[in-house]
């Protein structure tokens, strides 16, 4: 972390907390600054918002986006020659691939058991966790070591596996440690971008009783030699996947740590549950999504480690599991496939949305309330988890377009939230008082002069309660736009009133 973005991450909160006379005051205990959003679901996003912006550490955290992850995007697109025409190239691929789905499904299968695995279809969260307990009972399995894997927070995996009585790790270092806390990722990526190191390094000590230091190179060999141990005597091994390939029945897991390679070849049986939508054709399309994928997420032209597993370990073969297993997920994928909001599941999660979002950069991950935040997490998680459900996630966008121009496979994710807008109105999910708020709105921008009635009044009023060229509280249920910005005050003149005395003057 720069010193820049620590700095900036403290102005943010000092001034949030000056504007609202009623902050946080930062505890001796790191780990009080734990958010209760961040251990379970919920539907309180603003209450989650609000707690967002208070907490200092969470600003610090979330003020190296801006520097790291967003900025090396950015770069590494602009390096790569053609790298439109590339996205443009992964969009297709995964346009046509769901358009023919229930076929490459049906190839994949096959593919997979022609080379020794086992396929399983889940319709929902429900049935994949059934069938990895069946698979754990049929082995005898006690101890399971798991890679890093959005899809199994989708469907609560670990939780469901710990109530059974099973020993469940995590082995990415980020995950490891939200484990330890009791947390869920907040990031696509960075399951643990909104701890410090700080954060980290007092979880670890006093969880394992030790006294670590905050530099990462102490605390990774630390987590290491623990991880280490429970790789040597874990009965299975539980991963995601980042792309199935029909033609040859490929699971392709992308990671920066070693941890996915052991995850998948120490354990006797190795268990992947990927989302139906992660299908590609063929190994030759492989390549574009390695190359958009890798500079989408963290801004390398490659991730360190590609693992292209095809099946269970062969006669002559040093290393692999005994037995594959793949589960493959729709939950809710099907009727996304068939629906306006099909495009959104193009989604490759990669981040990048999130790192550029300047919604996100204020309020982190825990504060969208399900497995997944930012831009593409506003558009998922009402169609997984409800649209009444969630009512906020859809405004929870500048509609800035960011989101879009940082997707690797171009996703429209301001139409997507756009749509979901419509469609909560279509359904009367909006409050009565913010409807009829949108629909007085609508019947003044049809009229230049109620339009301009209403421009002249508000300015009016809102000047009489300035005391600068800045309001610091903005009146009545506008309150909350001032809650941690000011508002600048309207001109004595409007543009309309300028463009007609010009008019009048020529």
């Amino acid at each position: 972390m720069t010193s820049g973005a620590v700095q900036l991450g403290w102005r943010r909160y000092q001034y949030c907390k000056s504007k609202r006379n009623r902050g946080l005051t930062p505890p001796a205990r790191l780990t009080d600054m734990t958010s209760r959003f961040a251990i379970h679901e919920h539907h309180e996003f603003l209450a989650a918002s609000a707690e967002a912006l208070e907490s200092p550490n969470l600003q610090i955290a979330l003020a190296r986006l801006g520097e790291t992850l967003a900025a090396g995007n950015k770069s590494a697109f602009e390096k790569l020659p053609g790298s439109s025409l590339l996205r443009d190239k992964a969009r297709a691929i995964k346009d046509e691939t769901l358009a023919h789905l229930d076929e490459h499904l049906v190839q994949l299968e096959k593919a997979v058991k022609a080379r020794g695995g086992h396929v399983y279809f889940a319709d929902d969260g429900a049935d994949a966790v059934e069938i990895v307990k069946q698979i754990i009972r049929e082995s005898g399995t006690q101890t399971i070591v798991k890679s890093k894997s959005m899809v199994t927070e989708e469907i609560h995996l670990n939780k469901h596996l710990e109530e059974a009585g099973v020993e469940v790790t995590e082995t990415d270092f980020g995950e490891f440690i939200i484990q330890i806390a009791g947390e869920r990722p907040s990031h696509l990526v960075g399951p643990a971008l909104h701890k410090t190191a700080e954060e980290m390094c007092q979880i670890l000590s006093e969880r394992f009783g030790v006294q670590l230091t905050k530099e990462p190179a102490v605390m990774a060999q630390f987590a290491r030699g623990l991880l280490r141990e429970k790789f040597a005597k874990a009965d299975m091994g539980i991963t995601g996947g980042n792309f199935l390939i029909a033609e040859t029945g490929t699971l392709v897991l992308i990671s920066n740590e070693g941890n996915a390679r052991l995850t998948t070849s120490v354990p006797r049986i190795m268990v992947s549950i990927v989302g139906i939508e992660k299908v590609i054709p063929k190994l030759s399309d492989l390549p574009i999504f390695l190359k958009v994928l890798a500079r989408a997420a963290t801004g390398q032209k490659m991730s360190i480690y590609t693992s292209i597993i095809t099946g269970p370990r062969l006669a002559g073969e040093g290393d692999g599991p005994e037995e594959f297993h793949l589960v493959l997920l729709d939950n809710g994928r099907s009727w996304i496939l068939g629906s306006p909001m099909r495009e959104s599941l193009f989604c490759i999660r990669c981040g990048a949305c999130l790192n550029v979002c300047p919604v996100y950069r204020k309020i982190g991950g825990h504060a969208y309330g399900g497995t997944y935040s930012g831009p593409i997490g506003a558009v998922i998680t009402p169609l997984f988890d409800g649209l009444k459900e969630n009512y906020h996630q859809p405004h929870a966008s500048s509609l800035c377009g960011a989101c879009q121009a940082a997707c690797p496979v171009k996703i429209q994710i301001p139409e997507l939230l756009i749509r979901n807008r419509a469609a909560q109105h279509d359904q009367h999910i909006a409050p009565r008082g913010e409807e009829m708020i949108y629909r007085l709105w609508s019947r003044a921008m049809r009229s230049p002069r109620l339009y301009g009635l209403l421009s002249r009044t508000a300015s009016r009023v809102l000047r009489l309660f300035a005391r600068s060229d800045w309001l610091t509280r903005l009146p009545g249920p506008l309150a909350g736009w001032t809650k941690c910005r000011d508002f600048p005050v309207p001109a004595k003149q409007s543009f309309r009133d300028r463009w007609e005395s010009l008019e009048r003057e020529t």
